[in-house]
């Protein structure tokens, strides 16, 4: 009867929750809030919930998406503040709204994140930085679920900065996805004395208009 869209957030420790994690994690606050789902029909009948681009493990988010079916109308703010009293710590419902029509993925098509890298050399940094965006292609290499695949990392970049903490990223999101540590994955094979280890945080996901990227949730 409904169709509600959420943005959730995971923070803290919480970051390590995997997507199944999460997913289990929210059905259960479902059954606990008392929230009255849809579900599939057939054989084994399962929640309407659909997920979309969900960040990787082991980062922070402030913008993760998702699509609840519910079958009986709900007021949005009260999903919200009732999820949230069941959720785990670190799991965090942001926003609810009503669905508006068209794909939920079709305005998921860039992210922002920040990269928080640990006692940075910012000069070597935003040499590495500027090498990378004079590239026409950079192409580096990660092991998925079907093997070892090849990205090209500029293709993807839609903005890059440095700064005396680390990066801001604005990257395009496609097929296949170019995820933060591929950049960074990148940017160490042009400074190979830039530190291992990075705090990534996605600050936000929507439509880039050229300058900013704009809310999915918005009407």
């Amino acid at each position: 009867m409904q169709k509600l869209r959420l943005q959730y957030a995971k923070r803290g420790r919480a970051r390590f929750a995997s997507h199944r994690d999460f997913g289990r994690a929210l059905e259960r606050a479902l059954r606990r809030a008392e929230i009255p789902m849809a579900f599939s029909s057939g054989f084994s009948p399962h929640p309407r919930i659909s997920y979309a681009n969900a960040s990787p493990t082991g980062a922070a988010t402030e913008a993760e998406y998702l699509e609840l079916g519910l079958a009986e109308l709900r007021e949005p703010d009260e999903v919200r503040d009732r999820l949230n009293a069941a959720m785990p710590d670190g799991l965090v419902i942001v926003k609810v709204v009503v669905a508006a029509p068209g794909a939920l993925a079709e305005r998921l098509t860039a992210s922002a994140w920040q990269v928080d890298l640990p006692d940075v050399a910012e000069a070597e940094l935003s040499d590495a930085v500027a090498a990378l965006l004079a590239a026409d292609s950079f192409e580096v290499q990660r092991m998925t679920k079907t093997g070892l695949r090849t990205f090209d990392v500029r293709a993807a970049v839609i903005s890059l900065t440095a700064s005396a903490n680390g990066l801001n990223l604005v990257s395009a999101i496609g097929e296949p996805l170019v995820r933060p540590d591929d950049v960074l994955n990148a940017l160490r094979q042009l400074a190979p004395e830039l530190p291992s280890n990075a705090l990534i945080t996605r600050l936000a996901q929507g439509t880039w208009d050229g300058e900013r990227i704009l809310d999915p949730l918005a009407d």
